[in-house]
């Protein structure tokens, strides 16, 4: 691993703000989007902000929160919104190609900590709608895309009165660990990108837990660190 690479994973790894940790469940269960739930309503969380710049966004933050099981990675977003733009006739029943087109809140994550261009994109929409994506800067020709299935679950729920919905993924470790078999344990670090695009035209957002400072979400060097806790 390069010298600079190593120092800037190194800061992240120490930096309080860099860290979302993940409390764990002793069940699984299923994805509701219910952030007031027993496991949800206590569950660690950061907040998202700014955008992919770093400037400051009007308004209430988009939330993530984590747990984790000993088969599962789970994520909550909770996003306010003015207006929501969503696509016509989802079908959240099959993968949604470019789903980044309309709102949504996305996952990046990947636990290869010598290759970290290696990375699955996950996202989920306000209606359910899902997309997974294996990614890999460093051989984009080679990367398997959309083709990679991780059998991942979501769930979507829109609270109008109250403009602000609510996605959920639960995403197994087989898919997202590199070690065969994966063992998910205690203190286990996976590097993670936390995004949200929200709106359209003009009024377009980026939301960036970690912002990487480009007109892109793609900059794994910005990443931060997922680390998973007992309680």
């Amino acid at each position: 691993m390069h010298s600079l690479l190593a120092f800037l994973l190194f800061l992240a790894a120490a930096d309080p703000a860099a860290v979302l940790e993940s409390a764990f469940s002793s069940r699984d269960f299923e994805p509701a989007a219910d952030p007031n739930s027993q496991l949800w309503s206590t569950a660690p969380r950061v907040s998202a902000d700014r955008d992919y710049l770093g400037q400051p966004i009007p308004g209430a933050p988009t939330e993530i929160r984590s747990r984790w099981s000993d088969r599962y990675l789970y994520l909550l977003f909770l996003c306010p919104y003015d207006e929501l733009n969503l696509k016509p006739d989802p079908n959240p029943a099959a993968e949604t190609p470019s789903l980044w087109s309309w709102d949504v809140a996305e996952a990046f994550i990947g636990s290869d900590f010598e290759h970290i261009g290696r990375y699955k994109e996950l996202q989920v929409s306000p209606r359910g709608e899902w997309v997974d994506l294996d990614i890999d800067r460093d051989s984009p020709k080679t990367q398997q895309g959309m083709a990679w299935n991780s059998g991942y679950t979501v769930k979507g729920r829109i609270d109008a009165p109250h403009k602000v919905w609510f996605g959920e993924m639960r995403i197994p470790f087989s898919a997202i660990l590199t070690k065969d078999p994966p063992s998910p344990r205690e203190g286990l670090e996976l590097r993670i990108g936390l995004f949200r695009i929200a709106g359209a035209g003009q009024q377009r957002v980026f939301y960036a837990w970690r912002p990487p400072a480009a007109k892109s979400f793609h900059v794994p060097q910005a990443f931060g660190i997922l680390r998973l806790r007992n309680r």
